[in-house]
This record gives structure tokens, sequence and C-alpha cells, in this order.
């Protein structure tokens, strides 16, 4: 059986020849293990927390010199004598020189990839000494840059392109420039005779739900041996075995089940994600164990549909789990830290239970980070999150010479059979942005030309023989996960703009052409893998990044303009707000009007989008994930949580759009000349539309109820209340006519002011209420906001419940509407159950408030509220 040695304890670091970290020879030692330079140096005090104020460029150097890590480790003279001995290094960042005694055993280039040499001649019985030297990636890069050309790319410094490691740390439009080092990942000894090198658990589901389980096994050895493979349920019950003999030191075992014998692995709000564990142990012919592994698996089927569409042109892109049709609602992932050695397992575990916690089933691992640790990807297949996999090339023109071309071909294969048996990964996509670049710079493209004779390296598009031969080669052999060539992608002979096929980054709100957020709905795609707006975050975090410089705690201050890295976001931010609100500029304000605007943004995407999810062949959007879920430091940009996981407001209204039903409301104006050939004769009329949306999977009789509210005027209108039965898994139009019906005159002239209409719609069952949405009249900054005295607005606290004293709940009423609550406590910190709320009268809203960190008595914490109108502005 191998035994596993970590190497994990007496390491230190140095810089070397010294410098502005150590004294020549000086060696610190680290303070945890796996670790980088910057995250020992932050800790020990020698480098400012880079986080804080202008802090990041006072570190800049670290990323060009060179550092060691060291350590001795002892092995016993039994380990020596075994036949093979190892030493495994999971992930070094990036380019080092590993020496063991003295001896150069090897020189590593790819930070996503694991490195395993046989060390047997070169361990002594007693004490060894391992020695890792990290030259600067970024001089190689250049270096490099050199030798084979610079390429054009967004973001950051374009040697990244050239090197094999995590491309953010170049500086994005969201992260900062941070350029760590060392070893990243766990490094081990492993002794054996023979050890399982390769296992592979194929689940084939046919449409009918028949099960067949492929488990498919290599030894490092071709030594006479059998294996015994178990599957066994989440309470380890064995439910089937079998028993392999090995020739040539592979095998296979087989299991076949009919459909319901075994249970399926589903998506969150579709069942349960049920998990199976499959064992295999491999004895020799005396029956000595020579090895043993379990793989956690889901049997699911799962496909990538794309067919013609019923009544548009082009064809659906939408992901299908044991036959279900899934609208996926998610968000696109980044990498939570700059350091990544300073995210441990809990703070995964809390970022991905927050997803699912906001009625996301869907996150997309963007290709310009890592293909994340394990248990990212274990974690997801527990909740029942589908994973959508980049490979790491983002937003460049990446080469394909020969030696890049063998360190991708490595890369991909040792990850594609890392992850493969995750049921949560339903789709590899070979790139982020990638065609975007080529299209944005004109390379050499032809979306029509599928010669598979055709050498692409020839082409100043060189990666395109990446995305279109090795990836899918690879992923192909190895997985029988889905291939996608890029995100965006359409396929067809379509550019990535195209909106009727594939996938779409849709950015034209924000960058491109700065579209009203409104437009979502004609700016629509068949999966919309990127879209985002901007909001500050918690005025804590911001607190946090000035470091009590308070001289700089202004909205255009050079310390929180560095800690917004978008280009032009100043413009862009002002765009939207001017458009939309009427606002302050004071630091707390200024935090809420934006949450509120992206907030609304999002909200109205994710409404509109799964309205185009109108049932089998008429699926016109399948797919809605927001750009992004996370940030890597404290900073403003478009995350709908903080890098400190503080939601915005914004992750609260996505997730009430992604509710099991919801309903909702567009108004437009329509114009009609009365007069023939005249401009100056004419009807306004404002037409509503209201649908709702029921992801179950069976149909729901409710009551539709609506009811007016002038604003002015300060009393109730028209309304109605109808009876209506959603269809199964999809959106379903219930109204349409005009608001004159409840009181909003047509008008004649463009200066008759339109009455302040507010329209509340909700779902019922009976006395619950299963959806509400309250549609405003846009732009806000029209509105004359009654006196904030005379709203009757209400903070009712109800109390806590004996198993969770630290949380209280509170009733929130009102007289007259309110738009965009937004709560917090007077002193120390919560977390809300609920923001962004609209409220309206005789429809009070129960929210829970959790009390972070310390309280002396919960009971006395105050609850303040923002909202449009709340006489700041």
């Amino acid at each position: 059986m191998p035994a596993v040695v970590a190497i994990n304890e007496d390491w230190s670091f140095t810089q070397v020849g010294g410098g502005k970290a150590n004294a020549v020879g000086e060696w610190t030692p680290v303070s945890q293990f796996p670790t980088t330079t910057h995250a020992e140096l932050v800790k020990s005090g020698k480098i400012p927390d880079p986080f804080v104020g202008l802090n990041e460029w006072e570190v800049q150097w670290l990323g060009e010199v060179e550092w060691q890590f060291k350590t001795t480790f002892s092995v016993p003279e039994k380990t020596i004598s075994d036949k093979c001995i190892d030493i495994v290094f999971d992930g070094l960042d990036t380019n080092a020189i590993i020496e063991l005694n003295g001896q150069k055993l090897a020189e590593t280039d790819n930070m996503f990839v694991s490195y395993r040499i046989p060390v047997k001649n070169h361990l002594k019985s007693g004490e060894n000494e391992l020695l890792l030297t990290f030259p600067s990636s970024f001089l190689i890069g250049k270096k490099l840059e050199a030798e084979h050309g610079k390429f054009v790319l967004w973001n950051g410094d374009s040697s990244r392109l050239h090197v094999r490691t995590a491309q953010y740390r170049y500086g994005w439009d969201w992260g900062p420039v941070l350029l760590t080092t060392g070893p990243w990942k766990p490094i081990y000894l492993q002794s054996y005779n023979a050890r399982l090198e390769d296992l592979r658990v194929t689940s084939v589901v046919e449409e009918s739900l028949n099960v067949r389980i492929d488990v498919d096994l290599a030894l490092s050895a071709d030594v006479p041996a059998k294996a015994s493979i178990f599957l066994k349920d989440v309470s380890g019950k064995t439910l089937k075995s079998t028993e392999v003999a090995l020739k040539k030191g592979s095998g296979r075992g087989t299991f076949e089940a009919k459909a319901g014998e075994l249970e399926l692995w589903y998506p969150v709000g579709y069942g349960k994600p049920v998990l199976h564990t499959v064992i295999v142990e491999v004895v020799d012919e005396e029956g000595n164990i020579l090895d043993s592994k379990s793989q956690k698996i889901g049997i699911r089927r799962a496909r990538v549909v794309q067919d013609p569409l019923t009544e548009e042109e082009g064809r659906t892109f939408l992901f299908e789990v044991n036959n279900v049709r899934i609208f996926c609602g998610g968000s696109n992932w980044i990498p939570a830290d700059s350091f990544l050695t300073n995210i441990k397992d809990e703070r995964y575990r809390a970022w991905l239970q927050l997803l699912v916690d906001g009625n996301q089933n869907m996150v997309r691992i963007w290709g310009g980070g890592i293909y994340e640790m394990d248990i990212f990807y274990d974690t997801c297949d527990e909740l029942g999150i589908l994973v959508w996999q980049d490979s790491m090339f983002g937003c460049g023109q990446y080469p394909a010479y020969d030696d890049y071309l063998r360190r991708v071909e490595l890369e991909t294969e040792q990850n594609v059979k890392r992850l493969r048996h995750h049921p949560s990964i339903v789709i590899w996509a070979g790139n982020n942005e990638d065609y975007q670049v080529a299209e944005s710079y004109n390379l050499e493209l032809d979306y029509n030309d599928e010669d598979p004779k055709t050498d692409f390296r020839k082409t100043n598009f060189p990666a395109r023989y990446i995305y279109e031969r090795t990836l899918p080669d690879i992923v192909g052999r190895f997985s029988d996960i889905h291939y996608h060539r890029g995100s965006p992608y359409s396929g067809f002979g379509k550019d990535t703009r195209n909106r009727e096929y594939g996938d779409i980054h849709q950015w034209n709100v924000w960058h491109g052409s700065q579209e009203p957020w409104h437009n979502w709905d004609i700016l629509s795609g068949r999966f919309v893998s990127e879209f985002g707006m901007q909001g500050y975050p918690d005025i804590r975090t911001v607190d946090h990044w000035i470091g009590g410089n308070k001289a700089e705690r202004y909205p255009q201050s050079r310390t929180i303009c560095n800690h917004n890295k978008a280009d032009g976001f100043e413009r862009r931010l002002e765009l939207y707000l001017m458009e939309n609100f009427k606002h302050a500029f004071d630091i707390e304000s200024y935090v809420y009007y934006t949450q509120v605007m992206q907030a609304e943004t999002l909200a109205s995407a994710y409404r509109l989008w799964r309205r185009n999810w109108r049932g089998k062949g008429k699926e016109l959007t399948a797919g809605a994930l927001v750009w992004q879920i996370n940030d890597c430091w404290p900073v403003t940009s478009w995350a709908i949580v903080d890098y400190f996981l503080r939601p915005k407001p914004a992750y609260y209204t996505i997730k009430r759009e992604l509710n099991t039903y919801t309903v909702g409301m567009t108004r437009k104006e329509t114009k009609q000349s009365t007069v023939e050939s005249s401009a100056a004769f004419f009807e306004i009329d404002t037409i509503m539309e209201i649908w709702a949306t029921n992801s179950t999977l069976s149909e729901k009789k409710v009551t539709l109820q609506v009811k007016t509210f002038d604003l002015e005027e300060g009393k109730e209108g028209g309304g109605l209340e109808q009876e209506v039965v959603l269809a199964p898994n999809a959106s379903k139009e219930v109204w349409k006519g005009s608001l004159a019906k409840f009181g909003q005159p047509i008008r004649t002239k463009l200066s008759e002011v339109p009455k302040t209409l507010i329209v509340s719609a909700r779902l019922l069952d009976g006395n619950e209420v299963l959806a509400r949405y309250s549609n405003w009249p846009e732009p806000f900054k029209y509105i004359h906001f009654p006196e904030p005295s005379t709203l009757g607005f209400r903070i009712t606290p109800q109390g806590s419940s004996s198993t969770s004293p630290r949380t209280q709940t509170y009733t929130l009423s009102t007289a007259k509407p309110i738009k965009g609550i937004v709560l917090d406590v007077e002193e120390g910190e919560a977390r809300f159950s609920d923001q962004a709320i609209d409220l309206f009268p005789g429809d009070p809203q129960t929210v829970t408030c959790e009390i972070l960190g310390d309280a002396s008595d919960v009971k006395q914490v105050k609850v303040k509220a923002r909202f449009l109108g709340d006489g700041t502005a």
C-alpha cells in the first residue's frame, strides 16, 4: 500500500541575494504551508497590506526578484527500501528549480500542472534538504515574448500570454497587479511498489434513464493483480460490486442498473444532488493491497442541446439534466483572493452556499484565473451547482509555438483527468473572449473554415489551433464533458456577437454602446454567459481600503479610484446614475445609489430573460450568468458580493428573480398620430405587460392580483384579480393592456406629465404570497417622492427565536409605496435576509437580521433604512 508523507513543516524562505525582504542569507520561517511570498511578507509585517490604500504600488518589486523556499524532512530506512519513491508537487507557482540534497531534479514552467519526480536514488535515510528556487516568471515571460513575439490582448502586460500562470494577477479591470510566487499547493513523498496511476469512472445514462457505470483503472506497473470495485450510497451501503483481473496493469469493471434502481444526481431546485462513492482496491497474487482509491460520483445524463427553435431564427443553447431542461441562473467566478493560499476550505463553502442561498444553480469558472481547488468542485457536487469550466486562456491572442503547446497539452490532460468525475461539470469551454479579441483586432478568422487540414498556427490567430484541435481532442479522449470552443462562441459560422446561436457576453450595458438597462429584452441571447453592472461594496469594505485616511473618504479620491480598475468607470457610473437617479455625492450616498442602480439593472436582466424561457422549442434565452459573484480584493467592481462575503443589494434582487415562482411587468409608451400627416396631434398610451414564471415540473394554479397607487395623489387606484394556470418549467404571459384601465390618462401633449402610478403584482396561493413585483415609472429621477414623514413607514421588531437568538425578525410596512429600501444597523454589522426592497401598502414584508460579530445586547440593535426619496438627495 502506498505510504504518503507530507512535506509541510519547517519551511522558510528568502529573497535571493538579499534586498527589501531580508538580509543576504537571512531565512524567514513561513506562517503556513502551502504559501506564497506576498502572503508571508504581509503576515510578517515586512510589506504593507497591498489591499489597503495605494500599497499595491509599494510591492511591485516582489514579482521581479528571485525567491527560494527550503525545508528539511526525515525519511526512515523502511521507506528507502520501497521499490518506488516519488516526490509530488501538486502545484508550484510558476517557474521553479527543484533541488534535493544539492542535486537538481527538475525545472517547472506551469502553475496549473502537478509534478511527480522519482527520487529513490536521491534520498538518504534521515534528514534530506529540499530547495525550491523561483525566478521571476514576469521576467521569464518578457524573454519568451522577445523570442516568440508580442501579441495583442485586453488587460495586463502582454508578456502574460507566454506564461502558463493565473492571468488575472497581471491586473484586470477589477483586480490589482500582484505577481506572487511560491509552493501554492501541497508537496508530499509517496513510496510504493505499484500504485493506481489512473482511475476513470464514467456514468452513461441513456434517455430511458437506464444506467451503465464504467470503471477504468491503470496501475503504474504491469504486475499480476486484481481489483475489487464497489459502488456505495451516501450511507456507505454497498449497492453493487465486481472483481476485475488486471491485464498489462489495466482493467475495466462495469455496473448496470435499470431506470429508478439508482438515485440520480440533479441540480439544485430540480431534485437531490445524490452522490455515490466508487471504491477500488487492488491486490497482488498474495492478497497484499497494492493501492486503493475512492471517488465520489453523481449519476446523471447531461447534455448541451442546440436544437432549432420553433418560432424564431437560430438554435437553443441549453443544458438538459436527466431529460429535464434547466434554466441556468447563476454567476461567473473569479479567484476569491489575489493570494490563493489564503483561501481556506470553509471560505470556499461559504461562497458557494451564498450562491445556492441566492437561488442560483450555475457557476462559470472564468478562464483568466485557475482550475479551482478540489474543494470547490466537491462542494458544487454536494450542493447541486452546475459548473461551466473554462480553460485558462483569457482576453488574448495566445501563441501556439511547440514549447507552449507542450505546456498546454500537459496542463489540459492533467486537469481534465482530475475533474472529469464531478457531476457538476457540464461544459468545458476553450477560452474566455479570445475569439472576441481576434474579431476586434481583425485577426485571420474565418468561422466557415472547418477544414481539419488547416493549420491555424500559420495565421496571426495561432491559438485557434489550441481551441479547435488540441483542447477538443484531449477533453474528448479523457472525459465525456461537452466541449465548447470558447465563451462567447456562436458556432454555425457566426461571429461572437450573434444573438441567435451559442452563448453571448452582453456588454452593451456598461461597455459597448452603453445601452439603457431597460433594453435587456432586445439585448438577449440564447445563453448570456456574461453581463453586469458595477456597484460599490458595503461601506465597511470601503473604509477597510481607505485604511483610516478620512481625507480620502469621498468618491473621487485617489485611493477610492485606485480601488476601481475599470477603464472610464467614472463616466459610466455617472452615465447610468444621471440617466436614472437624483443622487447625492457623500460617500455613504454614493454607495447606496450605485448599489440600487446595480440591483435594478441586474434584476431587470434576469426578469426579462427568464421571460424568454417559454417552453420546449421556445427557449429563446436558456441562461444568464452575471459578471460576477465575487472579488479577489476589496474593490468597487461588478461583483454582487464583495471580497469580505458581504452581499450587495443586487444579490437579493437576483435571488428574487430566480425564485421558484416570479411575476414580471413592463410598461412601455406607444405614440399614435390622430391626424394624418401631422406631428402635433397624437395620443400617448402606456401599455402594461405582465408575465409569470414557474420553474417546477408541474402546472400551478395561482391568483394574479394587481393593485395601483397614485403616489402624488396619495391614494390607491384600480386593479384586477384573476386566476392563472402557470405552465411547468416555463414563463407565461398573463395580462396585457392599457394603464388607462387603472387610471393613467392617455396624453395628447408631451407637456402633460403622466401620473406617478405604482403598479404592484402578486401571485397568490390562497393567503400565501408566491411572488411579488412593483413596477415604478422610470426614470426614477423624475419622481416627486412624498416627504418621508408622510409615508407611514414602519420597521417593527418581532423578536428572535430560541434557536437563533442572534437573529431578529422585523416587519416592514407602509401607507405609501417605497422604492429601494436598503437596511443596516446603527452600530456593528448585520446580514439581512432581503435588501433593495420595494414596499407597497397592504403588503407588509418580513425580513430577518443576523447580528454579526460582537453585540452585547442583540435586542438593543437599531435598524436603519435608506430608500429613494429619503431626503438625502
